[in-house]
């Protein structure tokens, strides 16, 4: 290592989303010869291998996910478990502390980036280690849903914006945050603050460009410094799309399938599920959709609408299971990215030319697709009822033609739009420019 390099200690939370999004940084900082260990559950290491373009810097430390009482047996990420068991994986990670203090003491880093493990930074103090809480979410969710007030009303200083909570919305993420958690004692939302008030510093992916506003009003709020790493975009794949697929999309023309996909985790009940299969055969174009199977069902295929398969067989793919989704997205016949707006699909999405339906599910990603649809305008969200959060196969197939149509008034703006802020994030220097000033903060925080 040269002696302007940094060791950095990464510990994300345990969900795919976050370990990737923890990797693709690691993957940046590696290339300019920093040093990057990084903790994940024995079992994952080997899904993650892939996207570690820099092993000779990024050394994998597998842990083990202590057992707690209620957690099924080999739990390790969120992906193993339904939503409502993640308070009790979030108390197995802390019953790694001791684990983790052995190796910072072994390691000694510079730096530890973490999320939700709220006790780091005072352990980190201890040792004479900075720490940064790195969110995956982004700076607008954050300064939105960070509080202990009613999630109905932005919080006091909040910046003027298209962002707002319907009512079945703040009554779930209310909910979410201020419920106890197992073990530690103290609300989720108490969890965040407690780590995000004790760090020394606050990092986001994302530019100033695009949430300058929110990212000034998180550093005035917590009073310590917000440093920003810029779009950290996923590098291009080094593999190619399956060839079954290449043949199936080849027959369409350009720019006129839909796609969807929502995640590892998200999964829909039945009858929404239905609905939105229904509005994508309604649409008029062809459609490949990656889901799991809805809730309380075991396959796809049981869940399907009544003759759906013999209706669309020749203009219409359900794939249940994992995607490649980076290499679908740049298929010339893609048109249309009908997405649950996880920050690591709308980064994706961003750098192709696809148009975006929005489809929240959960936390986060409700406040991305507020940001994407009101203030920066570049998709279209599918109208949801506001008390109970149910969507219509006539509210999927408006979104969708309203993006898709030629004529369409609206599409043309999202269009427009999506066009000059991926031109942005696409532009020559930029991410390296965002990265060398990220890698000089840090060195900052190292002199105070």
């Amino acid at each position: 290592m040269g002696e302007n390099s940094f060791k950095i200690f990464m510990y994300p939370w345990f969900a795919m989303g976050h370990l990737t999004s923890f990797l693709h940084l690691s993957n940046k900082l590696a290339e300019r010869g920093h040093k990057i260990f990084f903790i994940l559950p024995t079992r994952t290491q080997s899904k993650l291998e892939q996207f570690n373009l820099h092993p000779e810097q990024i050394k994998f430390i597998p842990i083990i996910v202590p057992h707690v009482e209620g957690l099924p047996s080999g739990t390790e990420t969120t992906a193993d478990i339904p939503f409502s068991l993640s308070p009790l994986l979030r108390y197995a990670m802390d019953l790694t502390q001791s684990s983790i203090e052995s190796f910072l003491q072994e390691i000694e880093p510079h730096f530890v980036f973490f999320d939700f493990t709220h006790w780091l930074p005072s352990l980190t103090r201890r040792l004479g280690i900075k720490s940064i809480t790195y969110f995956t979410i982004s700076p607008a969710a954050a300064g939105y849903l960070l509080h202990h007030e009613s999630l109905i009303e932005a919080p006091k200083g909040f910046p003027p914006s298209s962002i707002k909570l319907y009512t079945h919305e703040a009554r779930a993420l209310n909910g979410t945050n201020n419920e106890r958690e197992l073990g530690c004692g103290i609300t989720f939302v108490q969890r965040i603050l407690m780590a995000t008030s004790d760090c020394d510093a606050i990092a986001f992916k994302t530019c100033t460009e695009m949430e300058g506003p929110y990212c000034e009003f998180l550093e005035n709020k917590f009073k310590k410094p917000v440093i920003l790493a810029g779009p950290v975009l996923p590098e291009p794949p080094t593999s190619t799309l399956d060839e079954k697929w290449v043949k199936w999309l080849d027959q369409f023309k350009s720019k006129t399938v839909i796609f969807c996909a929502f995640g590892s985790e998200a999964r829909l009940r039945k009858d929404q599920f239905q609905e939105l299969l229904l509005g994508f055969e309604f649409t008029g174009f062809p459609f490949f959709v990656a889901l799991k199977s809805p809730i309380g069902t075991q396959s796809i295929e049981e869940a399907l609408p009544y003759g759906f398969t013999e209706r669309t067989r020749k203009r219409g793919i359900v794939h249940e299971g994992w995607i490649q989704q980076q290499l679908i997205l740049g298929h010339p016949s893609i048109g249309c990215f009908v997405t649950h707006c996880g920050s690591g699909s709308l980064s994706e999405a961003m750098v192709n030319e696809c148009q975006l339906v929005l489809m929240p599910h959960a936390g986060d990603q409700i406040i991305n697709a507020r940001l994407m649809g009101g203030d920066l305008r570049i998709g279209v969200e599918v109208e949801k009822g506001h008390e109970n959060g149910l969507f219509s196969k006539e509210g999927v197939v408006k979104a969708i033609r309203s993006v898709m149509e030629d004529d369409s008034e609206i599409g043309k703006v999202v269009q427009s739009n999506h066009a000059k802020w991926r031109d942005f994030l696409l532009s020559k220097g930029l991410e390296e420019s965002y990265i060398d000033s990220f890698v000089q903060k840090l060195g900052s925080l190292l002199e105070v």
